[in-house]
């Protein structure tokens, strides 16, 4: 069995080829000034739909690398109540997702903040407020104290894909980690974000969580990155989208002595891909702002307002007085009402399509 990274002597004196990430790290650079210039030119309530936008998104995406769907409305409402972001029709949310959401924003929005070892275990006990993951109790707030390997396949079969850094050695490498996270300053923040999460992950301090609480390290460095606080893309989504290509190449580096080269090629990219895929998401935002400026004079009750949003977010399948019920939690009666009444303000109209129920579109409004 090949050596992992850790066991070498000064396993975390990392190094790489410049020249073979130096194109795609200068592209990386150049579409941040631009996304953020980019927001800058929107308004203030525009900028502030793109960030609850994409933080709902890293949320969402980040638990589903791990296999697990949150409700994305109760993510959404949950940020926006922390935020102070007034939106139409917010949920309750259950104690875990608030849980969720209370380490990303304490990551992102306060990232100027130290790591700390206790604020590490606050995010930890935030992810799992019961002590248990799935059926499974689980070591919460603290550092394991077992053994931890990365396996798959059935039983008797089982393929080790990786053998963290043994217990007993965790709070050294961690302490070690959380003084190289707050007090190296040489390294480019965008660098540091790579190295960071790929660190955390080879060490893999907790019994569960630790890629939540990797890409939450990332998001954070990124954010110092920025100065800002406020998130335009998601990187955790792209991930997502790159899911199996995210475990060969960590496969692979865990086996290096030392060169991460392979790494941070591909971390970059993801980054650039999560950027790339914000430039659309803008649009929508853009959009979406431009809609409600042009009817900020027209009456619009509350059930019509969230269909709206709903629609000018992108909803997908046919919108029929069934489904404007359903989702406006009214009657088929009121929901006929509703969307005759947008009709006749020329903001819906019924589509081309025959049926036996009729479906609404949005009218474009787009200036040309």
């Amino acid at each position: 069995m090949a050596k992992y990274i850790y066991e070498e002597v000064n396993w975390t004196d990392f190094s790489w080829q410049d020249k073979a990430i130096n194109v795609v790290f200068g592209e990386v650079r150049l579409m941040q000034g631009k996304i953020i210039g980019l927001m800058n030119a929107l308004g203030f309530s525009a900028k502030e739909e793109a960030t609850l936008t994409t933080l709902t998104s890293d949320i969402v995406k980040s638990s589903e690398i791990e296999g697990e769907l949150l409700n994305y409305d109760q993510v959404r409402s949950s940020i926006a109540r922390r935020l102070g972001i007034n939106t139409a029709g917010l949920v309750s949310s259950s104690r875990h997702i608030e849980g969720v959401v209370e380490m990303m924003l304490d990551a992102t929005q306060r990232y100027s903040l130290p790591l700390t070892e206790k604020r590490l275990f606050g995010w930890h006990a935030a992810l799992f407020p019961t002590g248990y993951s799935g059926p499974y109790e689980i070591e919460a707030g603290r550092y394991r104290t077992g053994e931890m390997q990365v396996v798959s396949g059935a039983m008797g079969k089982e393929k080790v894909h990786y053998k963290a850094v043994k217990p007993e050695l965790v709070k050294t490498e961690m302490d070690r980690y959380l003084d190289w996270f707050n007090n190296e300053n040489r390294l480019d923040p965008v660098i540091k974000a790579a190295i960071a999460h790929f660190w955390f992950i080879i060490i893999h301090p907790f019994d569960d969580g630790n890629g939540r609480i990797g890409r939450a390290l990332t998001d954070m460095l990124l954010a110092r990155a920025e100065g800002s606080g406020e998130r335009f893309y998601s990187m955790s989504g792209q991930i997502l989208a790159e899911r199996k290509r995210y475990y060969e190449v960590l496969q692979k580096v865990q086996h290096s002595s030392g060169d991460i080269t392979g790494w941070l090629d591909w971390f970059l990219h993801c980054l650039k891909n999560a950027m790339l895929a914000t430039e659309n998401t803008t649009q929508k935002i853009l959009r979406k702002a431009e809609f409600w400026k042009i009817h900020e004079h027209t009456p619009i009750n509350e059930r019509q307002r969230i269909i709206l949003n709903k629609i000018l977010d992108g909803f997908e399948g046919k919108l029929q007085t069934s489904k404007w019920a359903k989702i406006a939690k009214t009657s088929t009666d009121t929901a006929l009402r509703d969307i005759k009444d947008l009709v006749e303000k020329g903001i819906l109209q019924q589509t081309s399509q025959g049926g036996r129920s009729a479906n609404y579109e949005l009218v474009d409004f787009r200036s040309a």
